[in-house]
């Protein structure tokens, strides 16, 4: 059987408030990203996750809908989207949005309707529960944006469950009702010809409905990520998490599978052992990704080979790897290289483009952008504004994509962009890369197109070697192909002992840097080699 379209595919997303701007407003817009789909196509993508363009009051940028069957304005409307889609469907490529269906924004007519209680029809789509006595929430969750998870209304006279922003009302799939209606939007989408979705926070549709308070983390098993924010001392077993999730993810997956050739994937941001829940060959999404790379800053060897013999026990799951999106401190900077290190953002991605999965590459990328520069006054993310100058939030990895080195504001907007164009993006502009042969972004290009050349890289499986303090090694195989892959993730040289085969037939893929001698495989600091075992 010939596997699906998605099943190893290349999957660029694109952040699109800063992306490309069309109409010198400051923030990336639809036609802006129309302008760019020869980039993307050169790049090898497959497809587009497209983060949310819904009409929204952006304090959460895109994430609080409040309207799920249109396009922003901002964003050049549904005549834009629609050109947007035609376009991408001539290219080949395909179209993935992103849809945010466990909360909406407080500014969406359903909770408008659901603030009347018993005198509207709503009284039940968002998660509604009794004040105490002392006028404080019924429990203990917290919200991930810090606080309370719960915001009294005095419409209601009952406090209203929100996961994130008390302006994101938490959406109460337990009502049949809302739940119709939200499984309505994806059937409008998929309608209008939309290729897949991506699910935020997929873990979370179902709360308990018996509203218990969360455990706490013990302090003695807490670390630097637990202590770091107030809510990460929870297990959040109650607020979301719940087992029975699966059975609302079996119902999106039954709408989104009856229309041909379509593709649905889920973030699992916590409890990331539940993905073998959620995600499945007959349940569940199709597939999903964990914070597991995403949240890791050691760029330990161990890290990648105790994630997939995790799945090794779990092979109905076939997952989607990313080591970066528009929530997560960008890979470079993360894994020790600042705001620029060409070759350990070639690595990266070569590391990225070996393992088995989905590959999810977030836009900048394939420049090896790092973190951007972003002054207290210049602040946007309510996470960074939580915590500033102690954590800048979420917008260095937000800041506009660099196009044209020596343009105005390199080439993203002719207006004053809604967040800072870094000075070392700027040097690092696609136009500079693209006229430089060993440049990021044209050995990002090289290792796509190379990898397409090896089925056992796109859909085969995979079984760890070795993982010691410096290496990596796994092979990734299908029944016509075995391939040896081993990455030195030190800034060290060190020796791998190649397994006794028959015959080993190295590739040009990657960064190189190896050698054979000194008892076995011989890396340079970040090398990487990958070859045929006979």
């Amino acid at each position: 059987m010939t596997a699906p379209w998605w099943k190893g595919a290349v999957v660029y997303q694109v952040y699109p408030r800063s992306f490309c701007d069309s109409d010198g407003d400051g923030i990336g817009d639809l036609p802006g990203l129309l302008s760019k789909l020869d980039y993307i196509q050169a790049l090898g993508a497959d497809a587009v996750w497209l983060s949310p363009v819904h009409p929204s009051p952006n304090k959460d940028f895109g994430y609080d809908v409040s309207d799920f069957e249109d396009v922003a304005p901002q964003m050049g409307g549904m005549a834009a989207f629609e050109a947007l889609t035609a376009a991408m469907h001539q290219r080949g490529l395909k179209l993935i949005m992103d849809e945010v269906l466990a909360h909406t924004s407080d500014r969406h007519p359903w909770f408008a309707e659901s603030l009347k209680g018993d005198e509207g029809n709503k009284p039940d789509w968002y998660v509604w529960a009794d004040t105490k006595d002392d006028g404080g929430p019924p429990n203990n969750w917290l919200s991930v944006f810090g606080g309370a998870a719960w915001s009294y209304h005095p419409k209601r006279r009952k406090h209203y469950f929100h996961k994130f922003l008390r302006s994101q009302p938490k959406l109460n799939w337990r009502d049949p009702g809302a739940k119709a209606a939200a499984l309505e939007v994806l059937r409008f989408w998929l309608k209008k010809g939309v290729d897949g979705f991506r699910l935020d926070v997929a873990n979370s549709f179902l709360h308990d409905d018996k509203l218990r308070d969360n455990p706490a983390i013990p302090p003695a098993l807490r670390g630097k990520a637990h202590w770091g924010h107030a809510p990460n001392m929870q297990k959040r077993i109650h607020d979301s998490n719940l087992p029975e999730n699966r059975k609302v993810l079996d119902e999106v997956r039954a709408v989104v599978e009856g229309f041909e050739d379509r593709f649905v994937f889920g973030e699992f941001s916590e409890e990331p052992g539940l993905i073998g829940e959620f995600v499945g060959a007959t349940h569940g999404l199709q597939s999903g990704y964990t914070f597991t790379f995403l949240d890791d800053r050691s760029f330990s060897p161990q890290i990648f080979a105790a994630y997939y013999r995790f799945l090794a026990d779990r092979p109905h799951v076939w997952p989607c790897v990313t080591f970066s999106n528009h929530d997560v401190v960008r890979t470079v900077t993360r894994y020790g290289g600042g705001k620029r290190d060409d070759a350990l953002a070639k690595l990266a991605l070569t590391l990225l483009f070996s393992l088995k999965g989905t590959i999810l590459i977030y836009q900048g990328e394939e420049l090896g952008l790092g973190a951007g520069d972003v002054a207290m006054d210049e602040v946007r993310d309510p996470v960074g504004e939580l915590y500033f100058p102690f954590g800048a939030g979420r917008d260095p990895e937000r800041t506009p994509m660099p196009w044209i080195a020596d343009a105005v504001n390199a080439g993203f907007s002719t207006g004053k962009p809604w967040l800072p164009v870094d000075s070392v993006h700027a040097e690092m502009a696609a136009n500079v890369q693209e006229g430089d042969p060993d440049s990021v972004l044209n050995f990002a290009r090289t290792t796509i197109a190379a990898r397409r050349e090896f089925p056992a890289l796109i859909t085969g499986d995979i079984e760890i070697l070795e993982a010691n303090d410096q290496v990596l090694a796994f092979r990734r195989f299908t029944p016509e192909q075995s391939l040896l892959c081993v990455f030195n993730l030190s800034r060290e040289p060190a020796v791998y002992a190649m397994p006794k085969r028959s015959s080993i037939s190295p590739f040009e893929f990657g960064p190189g840097g190896w050698g054979f001698g000194g008892g076995g495989l011989t890396l340079k600091p970040l090398g990487a080699f990958i070859g045929q075992i006979g």
